[in-house]
């Protein structure tokens, strides 16, 4: 269930989502308050589960991560065991920033970052390994075009 937030709620997590390590007091005078309430504010909607665990943004290109896949994933597998398994191995896999489960005739997409396609095929020589897998489709993105952490409020 949503929870309900009001102009002032708003105005904050547009502040945080922006950036976080901004003080108490910088983001008070920004949305127009004190610190106490604004304080306060935060507190409540991270003891709602409005506001998750606090981290930082890196530029995987930076770190040597050039490489972004979208990987399809179809299974003739729909058991417990192997969704329990499959869903191990993928959290066990710090290449893979995203899974999703789907609707349609693809079951499962990723989003994988390595540093190239040979650091790929070893991510996916590991996880057909480790899992059955019906197919395997990799998209190479070639440019990205969007991307934010930034929800709309």
């Amino acid at each position: 269930m949503a929870v309900r937030l009001d102009e002032m709620d708003r105005k904050i997590l547009s502040q945080l989502q922006e950036d976080a390590s901004q003080s108490l007091d910088e983001i008070a005078r920004k949305v127009g308050s004190s610190k106490t309430p604004v304080w306060n504010r935060i507190r409540k909607m991270k003891d709602q589960g409005v506001i998750g665990r606090q981290t930082v943004l890196l530029d995987p290109e930076a770190l040597g991560l050039e490489a972004c896949f979208f990987v399809l994933i179809r299974t003739s597998e729909h058991e417990a065991d192997w969704q329990r398994k499959f869903l191990a191995t993928l959290r066990a896999r710090p290449e893979v920033l995203e899974a999703h489960r789907l609707a349609g005739d693809i079951d499962y997409i990723l989003k994988v970052r390595v540093k190239n396609a040979r650091a790929y095929d070893q991510f996916y020589q590991a996880l057909i390994s480790e899992v059955k897998i019906y197919n395997v489709t990799a998209l190479l993105s070639m440019e990205e075009i969007k991307s934010t952490t930034l929800l709309p409020l």
